[in-house]
């Protein structure tokens, strides 16, 4: 019992890290895309809305089944 509730412990902490890391790497790449100017409006804090809903969508086609 205690080595199931470890390994669900385990399990959830790499998911919520899967999620930030996607949320990370899309607001890195908006950030990139604004300082190359091939966005040009200037985003403000719907960049990191636009980042979390992306970063899911990367999340949800690239984790592995755990």
């Amino acid at each position: 019992m205690f080595k199931y509730s470890r390994l669900m412990k385990k399990n959830i902490k790499k998911e919520i890290w899967l999620l930030i890391s996607g949320f990370g790497i899309m607001f890195a790449v908006f950030s990139w895309l604004q300082e190359a100017s091939i966005i040009i409006v200037e985003l403000g804090a719907l960049k990191g809305f636009i980042a979390l809903i992306t970063g899911f969508i990367l999340y949800l086609f690239f984790r592995k089944n755990l």
